[in-house]
């Protein structure tokens, strides 16, 4: 996969997961989790662009490492999501695991 492909795949997922913030039940607990997951989300995404400017390899697998650390914390919140049925609109969710 090139890095711009990967850069765009992880953009799309933030604005997936922005996008799932309309399909919650509304609930405290759901605003709880989507708050996080958008906070975690964004920031892989953010992250995997701070480290293709890495200035050196060791800050770029930091950097790295850092963007995986969020990307895992976002898959443990979605389980949360999905185990508790907290989304009513399951497309939506459908779209935060696209493994293409």
């Amino acid at each position: 996969m090139k890095p711009n492909d990967l850069e765009e795949r992880l953009i799309q997922f933030s604005v997936n997961v922005i996008l799932l913030y309309k399909g919650l039940d509304g609930s405290f607990t759901s605003e709880h989790l989507i708050k996080q997951l958008i906070r975690s989300a964004t920031s892989a995404a953010l992250k995997y662009g701070e480290a293709r400017s890495g200035e050196s390899d060791r800050d770029f697998l930091h950097k790295m490492k850092i963007c995986l650390k969020e990307l895992r914390e976002c898959f443990i919140n979605i389980k949360i999501l999905r185990g508790a049925d907290l989304v009513k609109n399951n497309v939506q969710l459908r779209n935060l695991d696209d493994r293409k």
